[in-house]
């Protein structure tokens, strides 16, 4: 589903137009955006929850030449389904 899709669908199950729907959406990413920055996590209820996590520096090792290089730290963004969605995904459906 691309961006269009999912704004339309959404905006028909909400009631209303795709403009202020498309505006809603962009408001909550920034929020969203904001609060990770901010390194704050989001939860949204009965959906899962976003949080930022820092990856360590570690080593690694190029196969072909065999030189080790050094990654430095980093924050990555992750996503943990609650139960009720790890056990439909499992489910297949």
């Amino acid at each position: 589903m691309n961006n269009k899709e999912f704004i339309s669908e959404l905006a028909t199950r909400a009631g209303y137009d795709q403009k202020s729907t498309q505006k809603l959406v962009n408001n909550i990413i920034t929020a969203m955006s904001d609060a990770f920055v901010a390194d704050n996590s989001v939860i949204v209820p009965n959906f899962g929850v976003f949080e930022t996590k820092k990856k360590m520096e570690r080593v690694i090792v190029n196969p072909s030449t065999g030189q080790r290089m050094l990654v430095p730290p980093k924050l990555v963004l992750n996503f943990k389904p609650n139960q009720v969605w790890k056990e439909k995904l499992k489910g297949g459906r």
